[in-house]
């Protein structure tokens, strides 16, 4: 059984990640299908642009604590976003956490609803949010970043949109994308790879100088001592023992 859902309207691909009863978190089993949805996509020539969206209340709730990827399958998916040779949109009308923001940030336009809400929570369960940095930091204010990196705190899509997470947000993201997918629609297929390569090419630089050390900075983290306390809180639903 597949977690994602796929459909085609006008040569656009639309994968939902459909796992709600875990509200889409990204468990090995979710970033291998979508992994392989992509190559789909890339590799059909009836595609011209893919949307990335999801079933439920929540985009992504970050990593599966219960079955995570390999730190090495999440840049590889990361890495796949950003290197498809068609556009890729987020399509938000619900929660992201964590690991979820580096999907978002992998993608070429991102658009949610303003009922969306956003928070990097790795800082909370004692990790990083270093995979997801490889697409994040070249895209977005490092100033403003800081602020919830290191807090955690939740931010509304207002303030996504002046961190440069987002693209744009609406009370009916359907209405703000319309306009957007009619573009991609009426531009060459041609067009559309060699100008997403020219916006690509410096978070490609960064993947290739930097996603060694991230993937091994997630793994080192993810075993630690502090990493164990933080989810077993998490799944416990109590503050861990750093709380004061």
């Amino acid at each position: 059984m597949t977690l994602i859902s796929r459909t085609r309207a006008r040569a656009v691909e639309t994968l939902s990640l459909d796992a709600t009863d875990t509200r889409n978190a990204l468990s090995a089993a979710l970033v291998s299908d979508l992994a392989d949805a992509l190559t789909d996509c890339g590799k059909d020539p009836d595609v011209r642009a893919v949307v990335l969206t999801h079933t439920g209340t929540t985009f992504s709730a970050g990593a599966d604590l219960r079955d995570p990827p390999h730190p090495e399958a999440l840049v590889g998916l990361l890495r796949q976003i950003v290197e498809l040779p068609k556009p890729v949109i987020a399509r938000v009308t619900g929660h992201v956490r964590a690991g979820g923001l580096g999907l978002l940030a992998a993608c070429d336009i991102a658009a949610a609803s303003t009922t969306a809400t956003f928070a990097f929570t790795e800082v909370r369960i004692g990790v990083a949010p270093a995979v997801i940095s490889l697409p994040l930091l070249p895209r977005t204010d490092p100033r403003a970043l800081a602020r919830y990196y290191l807090t955690g705190e939740r931010f509304d899509p207002s303030e996504a949109v002046r961190l440069g997470l987002l693209t744009t947000t609406a009370d009916d993201v359907d209405d703000a994308l319309t306009p957007i997918l009619d573009g991609l629609r009426r531009s060459s297929p041609q067009a559309l790879t060699e100008t997403k390569r020219l916006l690509t090419a410096r978070v490609l630089e960064t993947f290739d100088r930097d996603a060694a050390d991230l993937t091994a900075l997630s793994a080192r983290l993810f075993t630690s001592p502090q990493a164990r306390e933080g989810m077993t809180a998490f799944l416990e639903r109590r503050d861990a023992a750093w709380v004061v």
